[in-house]
């Protein structure tokens, strides 16, 4: 997964040390996956994130990228946004995952203690100020010497990721850190302009 060609990895190289990173589908305007997307993050059908994350799962069964990985960590939610949705939708994904794997979820370590206001609408740089110190680590012991795959819907620009991880390193600098996203755009890999 260590490779010149995998254009996930390239976008952390000299941001965030990440030792692995997927994306399973492109998010495209106008395609069936956005929308399956779209269904499960804005119209309460959360077993859809669930099936997404088995399935992509399976297919990451079939390479080395889990390979030494020993815990999932949805991206948190804030609790007044998790109270507005009703669910997390990243930890539905990690669900999914962590059932093909038999690995466990880990939903408490990490929490967004600060409320932000939605990536959706925001330019990049506003993404970025978006994200700056939102999270927190509540339980450090918990992610000492562990390899952890941080998993998200969507990859816009990297920041929430990037935020997360740099969070996660700073408080527990012996975790290892691996990224799987559901769905990113071809320009957020800077495969177009």
């Amino acid at each position: 997964w260590q490779s010149r060609d995998n254009a996930m990895e390239q976008r952390f190289w000299g941001i965030v040390p990440i030792e692995r990173a997927a994306a399973f589908m492109w998010y495209v305007e106008g395609s069936k996956w956005r929308d399956i997307i779209h269904e499960f993050k804005y119209h309460n059908h959360w077993f859809l994130a669930q099936n997404m994350g088995q399935w992509f799962a399976t297919e990451l069964l079939r390479t080395d990228f889990f390979q030494g990985i020993d815990l999932i960590v949805p991206v948190p939610l804030h609790w007044r946004r998790r109270l507005w949705r009703g669910y997390n939708q990243a930890e539905y994904l990690a669900e999914g995952m962590a059932r093909e794997m038999g690995l466990e979820v880990d939903r408490r370590s990490l929490c967004r203690h600060r409320y932000n206001a939605s990536q959706t609408s925001q330019s990049h740089s506003e993404r970025w100020d978006n994200v700056e110190g939102i999270f927190r680590v509540r339980r450090p012991k918990a992610l000492e010497g562990k390899h952890i795959l941080l998993v998200d819907d969507v990859f816009t620009t990297g920041a929430t990721i990037i935020s997360l991880g740099e969070t996660i390193l700073r408080a527990v600098p012996s975790a290892r850190l691996s990224v799987a996203v559901l769905a990113t755009t071809r320009r957020s890999l800077r495969l177009e302009q």
